[in-house]
């Protein structure tokens, strides 16, 4: 009798397993999310502008986010308007004269809203040179990379620094607080990293608030293994506005900058 009575206690605990429990969470309208990217390149005077529309949905929504009729221009110091022309993938594109020290405005409009905002040019100190490690990592056993700049003397600076290859990407950001002037190094070291494997190293000028803004980003996707613009536990705003309605504010930011890249294979 004791061993029938503890296999329905079994099978009772089972079953209780697989009941269904409904979740309830909090829902919000969708928000516009801008990615607006201008890189300009050391040897050209031209920007090129990628600015990607999408919208945020819900925790399990399938639907697609994807904006395929919005309105996006750049609308320069001097009153010169570029009109970006949509692609594919909710990325709109097109190149402009760039110049430093001009402040340059992104406009989107959608559903009869107007979102803004301004941006100048940040130069940035060109990549010198990759520097690799075999023994790196936790297990003494990883390729690690090191690749080189060297910061202006004098001046305050920030950069975006990004890593990218099959393998895996890094993504940081620095501020020349504790090396100015000096030679320093973005850091890449992902898993299976191989001789044979390409890598590219970019190197960004950036603002203060694009730098804390990717910070505060960078740090919320740490743990969780997802990009910057993945689905955040918390809405970091950026420096885009809504001028029609401020409450319904965008996620994303309009960044300008210089961009360094240095190609590199693995030994």
């Amino acid at each position: 009798m004791k061993k029938l009575f503890l296999l329905v206690i079994f099978f009772g605990i089972f079953a209780s397993c697989e009941d269904v429990i409904d979740v309830e969470l909090n829902t919000a309208p969708p928000r516009l999310v801008i990615e607006a990217n201008c890189n300009k390149n050391s040897n050209e005077d031209q920007v090129q502008a990628r600015v990607r529309l999408t919208t945020t949905k819900p925790f399990f929504g399938n639907e697609n986010t994807i904006i395929e009729d919005a309105e996006v221009k750049i609308i320069t110091e001097e009153g010169f308007i570029v009109n970006l022309e949509y692609f594919n993938n909710g990325i709109y594109m097109a190149p402009f004269p760039v110049e430093p020290g001009k402040d340059y405005r992104l406009e989107v409009i959608y559903k009869d809203e107007t979102y803004s905002a301004t941006e100048q040019l940040y130069n940035v100190s060109p990549l010198e040179f990759v520097e690799q490690r075999n023994d790196g990592g936790f297990t003494g056993e990883d390729i690690e990379l090191k690749a080189f700049f060297t910061d202006p003397a004098g001046e305050q600076n920030f950069y975006y620094f990004e890593g990218l290859s099959e393998r895996g990407d890094v993504l940081d950001v620095y501020k020349d607080e504790f090396f100015d002037g000096n030679t320093i190094f973005g850091y890449y070291l992902v898993e299976d990293l191989a001789a044979g494997d390409e890598v590219q190293f970019n190197i960004y000028g950036v603002s203060e608030a694009y730098y804390n803004f990717m910070f505060i980003l960078l740090q919320q996707t740490s743990d969780g293994g997802g990009g910057p613009f993945e689905t955040q536990p918390a809405t970091v705003r950026g420096n885009i506005v809504n001028e029609t309605n401020p409450d319904n504010f965008p996620l994303g930011y309009f960044r300008i900058s210089e961009v360094s890249t240095l190609n590199y294979t693995v030994q």
